[in-house]
């Protein structure tokens, strides 16, 4: 059995998910089972440093059987499952509810990845958190967004499978009281998917007022870091305790002051 706590983190080879693996293997020296669909340059880079610690499997999410079978495989390689980290997720489709080009087909394969992909995970995980021993038996951190609580115009499915997401914690957190779990907001940060929402505007999908308010953010370099917000999930996945279980907590909020980067 490996000595070294053992992380799952989804959605690890680019953005606020590789940040996070990052953290976890060079700041926390944890082992980390990283998934991610594709495998990028940064993950090649990281696996040559950390060949005994980083397992990368390369896997769609939404591939529940796929997934099972990547845990089953760590489970026996390191004889322990510590933290899950769920980052994966996608913000297309946008438009609004009625829109010819969001139909209901669209809406199921974005709560796919979103959110039956989570569900997926935590009943292949949490087994293995069970085996564990101590008051806690693992962790959860779910990368939630402002949005499940927001009803920002053409964003309907990710509205929608955020505020889902934080449910499924609330829920967790009473069925497993041996599990942390926290739904983590982890603000605007500087990632492919705000480069998307730029690219939006004069689309029709989105209020071009709300456009603004991204790109302003960018062009002010108000944007997040992603090791920033990256600290604040990875810390919690190692340390948080169960006060904040079932809780959606905002990175920058005075609840996650204690897993801020103090630098």
């Amino acid at each position: 059995m490996a000595t070294q706590p053992v992380f799952v983190v989804t959605g690890a080879s680019k953005g606020l998910g590789l940040a996070v693996t990052k953290l976890l293997l060079e700041k926390f020296g944890c082992i980390v089972v990283a998934i991610a669909r594709t495998r990028t340059q940064e993950i090649n880079e990281l696996s040559a440093v950390h060949a005994n610690t980083l397992a990368f499997i390369p896997l769609d999410v939404a591939d529940a059987a796929g997934f099972e079978r990547a845990v089953s495989t760590a489970r026996k390689t390191y004889g322990r499952i510590d933290s899950l980290v769920l980052n994966a997720g996608i913000f297309e489709p946008t438009g609004k509810i009625t829109s010819e080009q969001l139909e209901v087909d669209a809406w199921k394969q974005h709560f796919d990845v979103n959110f039956f992909s989570q569900v997926s995970a935590l009943r292949t995980v949490l087994p293995c958190m069970h085996m564990n021993a101590g008051d806690i038996k693992g962790r959860v951190v779910f990368v939630s967004s402002g949005s499940a609580t927001g009803n920002t115009f053409g964003w309907a499915p990710y509205n929608a499978s955020k505020a889902a997401v934080n449910s499924l914690c609330r829920t967790l957190a009473q069925e497993e009281p041996d599990v942390v779990a926290i739904a983590l907001r982890p603000g605007r940060v500087d990632t492919a998917m705000q480069a998307q929402i730029r690219q939006l505007a004069g689309t029709g999908k989105m209020l071009e007022e709300d456009i603004a308010k991204f790109v302003n953010a960018h062009d002010e370099g108000k944007l997040v870091d992603p090791m920033d917000s990256g600290h604040v999930i990875a810390a919690m996945a190692v340390n948080a305790g169960k006060a904040l279980s079932g809780k959606f907590v905002s990175w920058d909020s005075e609840e996650a002051s204690e897993f801020w980067d103090s630098k």
